[in-house]
């Protein structure tokens, strides 16, 4: 098995950035991986400090059998830098395993990862492979492994024949999902308005890149591969995001080492869609005032360091 290689996006969060290199060493595969480093630029003089100390923390160590640095000459945002960045491996190795610079990950991520990309990777139905899952109850599936067709980005990774799918229109993509009558269905049957982020994407509010693919992967009716326990574990609900809420559920996660890939049937599994779909109506919920109440003093500890 020739393994993929790996893509590593990574910005201000110096910290952030050091534990998922440290995850990712750590991987049984790691010693014999490559590793593409994609290192923005800074957007201001305020963050130049952070971005420098990230451009360190990547050349610290060699952090897998290759290492190659891609620094942005400007700053590209993340959207940009992770579209362009994953083009390009596709375009040059065919598949590629991506990781952002807050996603730790267990030690059998990689070796799940490149046995996934191999086994499905003749399979056009399949369009991604997720190591991610949320924090559902899954003992009722047999296998280690099942298909939805919600994409999930906490580690992931496709290859040139889905990527080459890819539509970064947000019009196009708002547009088809309406006219094909399945905005139910791409809201996981209503359970969380995925639209309303083509919607805002559009109209310039917001400059995504996750709900894109997500979209171009729903509207190819493509399936993505989830393992029955997280491999990874996201890192960046720690309130260091000007937008990140406090989440003691995802930075607490329990993740496993281990997980089976077997051939499994090309369809998706309709009970985990509904656990998922009961997952995210229980997350929209607006917060408690005891929860609110726990982020503020947390802010405030956290200002006074």
């Amino acid at each position: 098995m020739k393994l993929t290689p790996i893509a590593l996006f990574t910005y201000k969060r110096p910290q952030h950035t050091l534990q998922t290199l440290e995850s990712l060493q750590n991987n049984e595969l790691g010693k014999l991986s490559s590793l593409y480093i994609f290192s923005d630029a800074a957007k201001s003089s305020q963050d130049q400090v952070q971005v420098n100390q990230v451009k360190q923390i990547i050349r610290q160590k060699q952090w897998c059998n290759e290492v190659h640095i891609i620094e942005r000459e400007s700053n590209y945002g993340l959207a940009k830098n992770i579209i362009e960045g994953i083009t390009q491996m596709v375009n040059q190795f065919g598949k590629v395993i991506v990781l952002e610079d807050d996603i730790v990950t267990s030690s059998g991520f990689l070796t799940y990862m490149n046995q996934a990309l191999d086994l499905y990777q003749n399979t056009p139905e399949v369009m991604h492979i997720s190591a991610y899952l949320p924090p559902i109850d899954t003992h009722e599936v047999q296998q280690d492994t099942f298909f939805f067709n919600q994409t999930s980005c906490w580690g992931w990774g496709t290859w040139k024949s889905a990527w080459e799918k890819f539509i970064p229109d947000p019009v196009t993509l708002y547009q088809q999902v309406k006219i094909a009558n399945h905005i139910s269905r791409f809201n996981m049957d209503n359970s969380y308005d995925f639209m309303s982020h083509l919607k805002a994407n559009l109209e310039g509010s917001l400059h995504t890149w996750a709900i894109k693919w997500y979209a171009s992967v729903f509207l190819e009716k493509g399936l993505c591969l989830h393992p029955k326990i997280s491999l990874t574990r996201n890192i960046g609900f720690d309130n260091t995001g000007e937008h990140c809420v406090y989440s003691k559920e995802y930075l607490e996660q329990k993740i496993t080492d281990e997980i089976l890939v077997t051939p499994i049937s090309i369809a998706e599994n309709k009970i985990i869609r509904q656990k998922i779909a009961t997952y995210n109506r229980n997350q929209s919920k607006p917060p408690t005032f005891r929860e609110l109440l726990k982020n503020k003093i947390r802010n405030y500890l956290k200002w006074k360091r």
